[in-house]
C-alpha cells in the first residue's frame, strides 16, 4: 500500500525519486541494490583500467623512442628494466633473456650450428609468445565483469519492473480501484529498476568495447615488436 503523502489533493503523484525507491517493495530494492552494487564494481574496474592502460601506453611510446635510439640490444635491456608497465618492454626482457641462454648454448655446444640454431630460434619464439599471451591475459583481466555487467543488468532491471507492476496490479485488485492516482506511483516505484538496469549496462558496454580495442591494439604492438626482435636475432645472431 502506498505512502498517502505521495499524492496530493488532485489525486496527481509528486513523489521525489528518493521517496519512490524508499516506497518500493522488497524485491525491487533487492534488485536496486544488486545493480548499485553492479554499478560501482564497474566503475572501479573502468577507473583502475584507464589508469592502467594509460601507463601502458605512455611507457610503450617511451621504451619504443629508447629501443629505436640503440644500436645494440644489450643497450637496451637497461632501460627495459626501468619500464614496469610496458608490455613491449616485458615481451623484450623475456626475449633477451632467452636470447642469452642460446647465445650460451651455441658458444659451449660441440653440435653443427645450424641444428642448434634453428632449435634455439625456435624456443625464443616460443618464449616471446608466451610473454605476449600473459599481457594479453593481464591486459583483459576483468573486462568480463564489464561484459556481464552489460549484458546481465538491463534483464536484472526489467525483472525488477515486472516484479513491481505484478505487486501493482496485486494492490489494484486488493483495493477494486484502478484510477491513475492509485496506478502511477506503483509504475513509477517499477520502472526505477529499468533505469538503474540500464544506467548500470550502458557504461560498461561503452567502456568495455572501449578497452577491449585498446587491448588489441597493444597485443598487435606486442606482435610486432617480437616479429622484429625474432627478425634481427635470425639475420645478426644466429644465422651467420
Amino acid at each position: 500500500m502506498k505512502d498517502i503523502g505521495s499524492l496530493d489533493l488532485s489525486g496527481s503523484f509528486n513523489g521525489s525519486l528518493l521517496n519512490m525507491i524508499l516506497d518500493a517493495g522488497l524485491m525491487v530494492k533487492f534488485v536496486l541494490l544488486l545493480l548499485f552494487i553492479f554499478s560501482v564494481v564497474s566503475w572501479a574496474i573502468i577507473f583502475l583500467k584507464y589508469r592502467y592502460y594509460r601507463k601502458i601506453k605512455k611507457e610503450n611510446e617511451s621504451f619504443d623512442e629508447d629501443y629505436s635510439r640503440s644500436s645494440k640490444l644489450s643497450d637496451v635491456l637497461p632501460a627495459a628494466k626501468k619500464y614496469s608497465f610496458s608490455t613491449i618492454a616485458e615481451v623484450f626482457r623475456v626475449g633477451y633473456a632467452e636470447l642469452t641462454k642460446t647465445k650460451k648454448t651455441l658458444n659451449e655446444s660441440a653440435q653443427g650450428s645450424d641444428e642448434i640454431s634453428l632449435s634455439s630460434l625456435d624456443n625464443l619464439e616460443r618464449s616471446m609468445n608466451k610473454a605476449c599471451n600473459t599481457e594479453m591475459t593481464k591486459l583483459e583481466s576483468a573486462l568480463g565483469f564489464l561484459a556481464t555487467t552489460g549484458s546481465a543488468s538491463p534483464f536484472i532491471g526489467l525483472f525488477g519492473t515486472v516484479w513491481g507492476i505484478m505487486d501493482t496490479f496485486k494492490g489494484i485488485g486488493a483495493r477494486g480501484s484502478a484510477t491513475l492516482a492509485v496506478v502511477a506511483p506503483g509504475i513509477s516505484e517499477a520502472l526505477i529498476a529499468t533505469a538503474a538496469g540500464l544506467a548500470a549496462a550502458i557504461p560498461a558496454v561503452i567502456f568495455y568495447n572501449y578497452f577491449l580495442n585498446q587491448s588489441k591494439n597493444m597485443v598487435q604492438e606486442m606482435d610486432n615488436f617480437a616479429a622484429e626482435f625474432l627478425n634481427i636475432v635470425e639475420r645478426y645472431l644466429v644465422r651467420k
